[in-house]
């Protein structure tokens, strides 16, 4: 058997139970054995092993407890890191990784201060749909990339007001969210943008959150991409458009291993996890040569264990930490610079341009 990380899991909401717990357990090497819950012990009932306890102090002082996952709302997200670190534990944190820049900041100094791990659960880079994209752009098959557009769009059109991402305040509302997704996918294939333009309002009645955006970055070599998120959009939207100059991809669907897990499934317990249905594949319309290409691109599948894998293989084995905190941040300051923006209603400048490369 592999060494075993013991884990401690902060929160049992949805993130906790939906995206963590069931990953996290499909991982050897992984052992969730601490969940903190205050007011239930929900997750006794699919980990009847787990002990649950009532608050996150009882993570920071068992000596046993390697690496702690923080769920929390991201308004809380500091506190909890910064504590876990200073306790000695390695830590992973939901995204967003921070409300702010500053924030983010001080916890990557402290996680170097400690000599530990610090990273944040950006899943969406095990997307399918975006893993296959990522495949498309390393082969070239459409050549210099244009213009690029990613659509998360859903029809919500009643704020319900129980959930925190609709509360007023920083580090709140679907840019925050959602748009973070988009933010880390697209500086994953282009690198960090030269400008920023953005929309971002709350278009629904009664919000006070901001539960729209429009973010426009712009690269050299005159590469757009467009991130956009409507509560209005009944009908089915693309979710991923690319233009090159020797042709064209478009995504409808989205990935489906969140639907899995929500329904009780988990990597360890399928044996077809994160595979797409021929239905949902893409469509692509390029050149090869002398040749013209058009037909359907098949989805690589999914896989949200790739990212608990890494951490065990960074801690245990010293193995590149795919996501690092360094790009989390930047992730951060690009949400803020688009909140300027918005607020300014100009374009402006991304003056950390150079500070991360693309991937592709």
């Amino acid at each position: 058997m592999k060494p075993q990380l013991q884990v401690g899991l902060i929160g049992y909401g949805f993130a906790g139970r939906t995206f963590h717990a069931p990953v996290i357990t499909s991982v050897p090497g992984l052992r969730l054995r601490k969940v903190v819950e205050r007011r239930s012990e929900h997750s006794k009932e699919r980990y009847p092993w787990v002990e649950v306890v009532k608050s996150a102090e009882a993570l920071y002082a068992d000596p046993e407890i390697d690496l702690i996952i923080v769920t929390t709302p991201s308004t809380h997200h500091v506190e909890f890191v910064r504590n876990a670190l200073n306790a000695g534990k390695h830590v992973v944190v939901e995204k967003p990784f921070t409300a702010t820049t500053a924030e983010a900041d001080e916890l990557i100094q402290l996680a170097k201060e400690k000599n530990k791990m610090l990273s944040v659960f950006h899943n969406r880079r095990w997307d399918g749909d975006f893993m296959t994209i990522k495949e498309l752009l390393q082969k070239n098959l459409l050549g210099r990339i244009k213009e690029c557009e990613f659509q998360w769009n859903r029809f919500n059109p009643i704020v319900s007001g129980n959930n925190w991402r609709e509360q007023a305040g920083t580090g709140t509302g679907v840019f925050y969210d959602l748009g973070v997704h988009f933010l880390d996918q697209a500086v994953c294939l282009f690198g960090t943008p030269d400008t920023i333009t953005a929309k971002i309002e709350s278009q629904r009645e009664n919000s006070v959150a901001h539960d729209y955006f429009d973010v426009t970055l712009g690269y050299e070599g005159n590469l757009q991409v467009r991130l956009k998120s409507s509560p209005f959009v009944r009908i089915e939207s693309p979710r991923y458009i690319l233009h090159g100059e020797n042709g064209s991809f478009i995504k409808f669907g989205v990935d489906p291993q969140e639907r899995a897990l929500i329904n009780g499934q988990s990597p360890a317990t399928s044996n077809h996890w994160g595979k797409e249905a021929e239905e949902l594949w893409g469509d692509i319309y390029t050149s090869l040569g002398q040749l013209t290409v058009k037909g359907k691109i098949e989805t690589l599948p999914g896989a949200y264990q790739a990212y608990y894998q890494n951490v065990y293989e960074h801690i245990m084995e010293g193995a590149e930490l795919e996501v690092k905190p360094e790009e989390a941040r930047m992730n951060i300051q690009l949400i803020e610079r688009a909140l300027q923006s918005n607020q300014e209603g100009r374009t402006l400048f991304v003056h950390d341009k150079n500070a991360l490369k693309g991937r592709v």
